[in-house]
């Protein structure tokens, strides 16, 4: 007779002695979890990110030589760097690239920017001192106030602050471009320390507040 037992198969109905097929992670490539692998460093926000600290020094060089075309070359490079700032954080938020190397990188760059234009600009006599430092000051402030927290979440750009970032960089370029803005860029860069000194009072505040929630 027959063996109709079952003795002869494995409880799937695999042939005894023949390997059970991969379960559907381990044939995905996924981490165990089917949690998705996260982002590579070498991506375009990281890379955007990247080219902005390559175009500081540009910056500066250009801004230095004085000339007619020599500003127009130095507002040209800031413009762009200042448009990879509005562009890296976008594109690592929509696409999922956002990266621990990013995290960090992203406010340093920022930060070497603004700085370097408004050192230059003080260097130049063409730009108050007390104006560099007060928003030198705040933005090292929040920069370390990010990494303070950085472990227990990242805090979102506020609105004041996006408005922040946008009056900084209109009076920038005004005090850069040659021609005579003396009164329009003397009230844009007022406008940009005011709401500096406003959204970094604010960052502090989340900032405290981000830090105690987690305690």
């Amino acid at each position: 007779m027959a063996d109709v037992s079952g003795k002869g198969s494995t409880g799937s109905g695999t042939p005894a002695g023949a390997p059970a097929p991969a379960s559907a992670g381990a044939s995905s490539g996924s981490p165990a979890g089917g949690s998705p692998a996260p982002p590579s460093i070498l991506n375009v926000a990281n890379a955007l990110t990247m080219l902005r600290l390559v175009l500081v020094p540009v910056f500066v060089w250009f801004l230095l030589e004085g000339g007619t075309g020599d500003r127009s070359i130095a507002f040209l490079a800031f413009a762009v760097a200042s448009a990879t700032d509005l562009l890296d954080g976008e594109l690592a938020r929509r696409r999922g690239l956002i990266t621990d190397f990013g995290k960090i990188a992203d406010p340093i760059a920022d930060k070497a920017l603004t700085g370097a234009a408004l050192v230059t600009l003080s260097y130049l006599g063409e730009l108050a001192w007390w104006v560099t430092a007060v928003i030198i000051v705040r933005e090292v402030t929040v920069t370390a106030l990010r990494f303070w927290v950085i472990r227990q979440g990242v805090i979102a750009a506020s609105r004041g602050g996006k408005i922040k970032t946008m009056l900084q960089i209109i009076a920038i370029s005004l005090y850069v471009l040659p021609g005579h803005f003396d009164l329009v860029r003397e009230l844009f860069m007022g406008a940009a320390v005011v709401v500096t000194l406003v959204t970094g009072g604010d960052y502090v505040a989340r900032a405290i507040r981000l830090r105690r929630a987690v305690q």
